[in-house]
């Protein structure tokens, strides 16, 4: 039997090398998924080959170009889902080469396909003044009001994905001084993060609401729904969008349920916090993603000082006069803004 069987060597990737040498969670595992099934049709039904005899070396540099080129014609695919897509190529194709050093060069050639170049979009998020009119929002006189106020608060101080909100439990907290909690994120890592005292006020109404401060109620998760069912991502996207979808004209986008996240990752950056200390907080591998945040709020206050230059008269100056100088500025000046 070939040991180049695309469907054993697949197999043992997603299985064992992921969940076991990569330590990558669940919701990375389906995400790559997704691909290599996306993958596995194309091949099937567009190029006619039989994935039971499927080989590696039928996978060729030009044949995972032709697959990104059908998904962005086809499927409409957008440039960043396009380059997740090759992440996910690319990590197999790595694994592959480690395991079976006669396919190296293959390997890399398609580890070498390069990314499509997207466009950034606008990271959306909410000043401070707004947040603090959305936080008054949760009815507090009800139960359900004041499980939404913590989860908002949370959401918020811990800057926290949402999948690490569902995670936590009631052991995750630690509300005597200096108070912080545990949370549970991507890579299968814990981080802990400051909790200020105002959250903990609130957490502690709430444990109290929810009898969940008894000593049985220690492995319960932390938040749940109105069936007393553990709360899903779904869930806390609607209490975000719920209390937030009236700030959708103000931030200039869509509520997802990351704004709150965003919004704290840009509040400390603002506040002059040194961006490793954010990154700590967000739990960012490479300091280069949390550098994002740097460049969207830079974009902003450039946005900002074109807005105030424009109050000011403009002087005839001999810059004037040679028009085609002044258009290549202007698009230097818009390209250096953009990139």
């Amino acid at each position: 039997m070939n040991k180049h069987i695309f469907s054993t060597i697949l197999t043992s990737f997603l299985s064992d090398f992921l969940p076991n040498g990569r330590n990558v969670s669940e919701n990375t595992v389906s995400s790559y998924c997704d691909t290599y099934k996306l993958l596995l049709r194309f091949l099937r039904d567009i190029k006619n080959i039989k994935l039971e005899k499927l080989l590696i070396e039928q996978l060729s540099n030009d044949l995972i170009k032709e697959f990104l080129q059908y998904l962005e014609a086809e499927r409409n695919c957008s440039p960043a889902t396009l380059n997740q897509r090759l992440n996910a190529i690319r990590s197999l194709f790595k694994y592959i080469a480690s395991e079976y050093p006669d396919l190296a060069l293959q390997c890399n050639r398609i580890m070498q396909i390069k990314k499509r170049k997207a466009i950034r979009p606008n990271i959306g998020y909410l000043d401070e003044e707004t947040l603090k009119m959305i936080l008054k929002k949760p009815d507090i006189t009800e139960q359900m009001g004041i499980r939404d106020l913590a989860i908002l608060c949370v959401c918020y101080d811990t800057g926290a994905r949402v999948q690490e909100i569902v995670n936590l439990t009631v052991k995750d907290l630690r509300l005597e001084n200096p108070p912080k909690i545990r949370l549970f994120g991507k890579g299968n890592k814990y981080r802990f993060v400051p909790l200020m005292p105002n959250t903990v006020a609130i957490i502690k109404k709430y444990l109290n609401e929810f009898a969940l401060n008894e000593p049985n109620k220690f492995n319960h998760k932390l938040f749940f729904n109105r069936n007393s069912d553990t709360i899903t991502r779904a869930g806390i996207a609607y209490i975000i969008n719920k209390y937030c979808r009236d700030s959708k004209t103000i931030i200039g986008t869509n509520i997802s349920p990351h704004i709150l996240r965003h919004s704290k990752a840009m509040h400390l950056l603002q506040a002059g916090v040194n961006i490793i200390y954010i990154k700590e907080i967000l739990g960012h591998e490479d300091v280069n993603t949390t550098q994002v945040y740097a460049q969207a709020d830079l974009r902003m206050k450039i946005s900002a000082l074109e807005k105030a230059s424009n109050l000011i008269p403009q002087k005839i100056t001999v810059w004037q006069k040679d028009k085609d100088l002044l258009v290549w500025l202007d698009k230097f000046q818009k390209q250096r803004i953009t990139t």
